[in-house]
């Protein structure tokens, strides 16, 4: 069993009955991109595995939880039904060098039942970790002071530091490895049907598009492997304005013309035509451009997805819930949305100069989640790297490898696969992992660098060097405020606050 899973890359979960033993082994993979949660139930003295779990009115949360990805777990099913004991052992994911992939695993087995307990397997058997370790090696050299850089980046300043050839060589190798990471995840496709033969056009591979340095890059590279005439559709989901209430004034009901798209528009700058005109689809029409220019024979579908208030809470009620769940942050509550209308592809494409009704078939679905966590994406990196230096950025970019598996990927895979479609993550593939893991991390970024080109350093580097131009410096903005969803309706709220929202009863 160990010696097979150790062979497997890529995403995974899985629960397998073993019957000569009479045991139950279940895991996830090392990064835990495919969702698998249990219950363990001490009324019934019962435990439960499953993809997915719906919210039942009147039950706590804690009930069902998503499987810890830091091994393979053993039930002795046998032993469980003579004592009434549950005992789970766990065969760990173990480093090359010895050491576990996360120092602090305790955590992670909050809220287990008091009859419920999990050991380290007696044989002391490991599952082989299919990257390797990060590299936490400080520099005092700070190797991009060689030139002065101006608060407001520009393409050019990255031309700049790609004249030098040791970082242009680093650059190279990384379009290489995210390039077959993005191959495998666009040419190995389900089963093919009479509507998706190779001589059909519709698109086979979607990518959820905020038109940001990520989505860009993945749909750049995405380009070079799908098939000449397949088309790529690109998924920007944008949720609607609200008109901000003047003090003082009633509120007054105002009927909104949505105008024409103004495809023009390219820049923050732009006066907002629209009501769904938010960041995210401002940035998204400008990457379009690149990319259009990147590869003019190319059709690409920007499907703008536009979502009301109205949709969002009757959908939220009577669906999503159910697949965020056991999460119940307001960030869970927010991102989760986002994706599901943006992964359902139901919106309109530009034909011509008039926008047209249309349905993404793509059954792939190319998301960037680990970009911010390896390449120092978030806010938090920057204060972490003012607060602690180096010490500290190393320190928290270890942490977000280690806790990624319970914080998003379980979440996602649960509502994309919905739509009967597959998230795929080619930042998580396990090459392209042990590569940026084995650079120091100047060679992946430089906080001391002003916004928009110190983080994901490395990755402007590699879109620039791809032909990508003023896209390649956008600053991060994340995704449930770049849709807008995030001021949709409680504007008080914490991302880390529990969210009232996803209680169906």
């Amino acid at each position: 069993m160990l010696s097979v899973l150790s062979t497997v890359q890529g995403p995974w979960a899985f629960v397998y009955y073993q019957a000569a033993q009479h045991c139950l082994w279940f895991g996830r993979d090392f990064f835990g991109r495919r969702s698998l949660l249990w219950q363990c139930n001490a009324m019934e003295k019962s435990v439960v595995l499953s993809s997915v779990a719906a919210v039942a009115p009147g039950t706590h949360n804690l009930e069902w939880q998503e499987v810890p990805a830091v091994g393979v777990y053993q039930l002795d099913l046998k032993a469980f039904a003579d004592l009434g004991t549950l005992t789970l052992e766990v065969y760990p994911w173990i480093y090359s060098n010895g050491g576990p992939p996360s120092e602090n695993i305790e955590f992670k087995w909050e809220g287990l039942s008091p009859w419920t307990s999990l050991i380290m397997n007696k044989s002391g058997l490991f599952l082989p970790a299919p990257v390797c370790p990060l590299n936490k090696t400080i520099s005092e050299a700070l190797p991009n002071k060689v030139h002065t850089f101006s608060p407001q980046p520009s393409a050019e300043d990255l031309d700049v530091l790609l004249e030098c050839a040791e970082k242009r060589k680093t650059v190279d190798h990384l379009i290489d490895v995210m390039s077959e990471a993005v191959r495998r995840r666009v040419q190995s496709l389900p089963c093919e049907t009479p509507e998706s033969s190779p001589l059909s056009s519709e698109a086979d591979i979607a990518i959820l598009f905020s038109g940001g340095i990520d989505s860009l890059f993945l749909a750049a590279l995405a380009d070079r492997h799908v098939p000449f005439g397949k088309t790529i559709d690109l998924l920007n989901v944008a949720f609607k304005l609200q008109e901000a209430q003047k003090p003082g004034k009633p509120k007054t009901k105002k009927n909104v013309e949505l105008l024409p798209v103004d495809t023009n528009a390219g820049s923050t700058g732009d006066v907002i035509t629209n009501c769904f005109d938010v960041p995210d689809r401002i940035t998204g029409r400008a990457s379009l451009k690149e990319l259009q220019a990147l590869n003019p024979n190319r059709r690409w579908n920007f499907v703008e997805i536009n979502v009301t208030r109205e949709e969002l809470q009757e959908t939220r009620q009577r669906r999503i819930s159910h697949l965020i769940f056991p999460l119940e942050t307001v960030l869970d509550d927010s991102i989760g949305c986002a994706v599901w209308f943006a992964a359902r592809g139901t919106g309109t494409v530009m034909e011509g100069k008039e926008q047209k009704a249309y349905t993404s078939a793509a059954k792939v679905v190319l998301t960037g989640i680990g970009a911010d966590e390896q390449l120092g994406g978030y806010s938090r990196h920057r204060v972490r790297f003012k607060t602690g230096g180096l010490d500290g950025l190393v320190q928290e970019l270890a942490m977000e490898l280690e806790r990624i598996s319970c914080r998003n990927l379980g979440r996602d895979d649960r509502i994309i696969g919905d739509h009967g479609k597959e998230a795929r993550f080619p930042f998580l593939d396990e090459n392209v992992v042990s590569f940026l893991n084995s650079l120091s991390v100047w060679e992946k970024m430089d906080l001391s660098l002003p916004r928009g080109l110190g983080e994901k350093l490395l990755l402007r580097l590699a879109a620039r060097a791809l032909g990508l131009g003023p896209s390649a410096i956008l600053p991060k903005r994340a995704m449930q405020f770049g849709s807008r969803i995030a001021k949709l309706e409680n504007r008080q709220e914490k991302a880390s606050d529990k969210c009232n929202r996803l209680s169906t009863s």
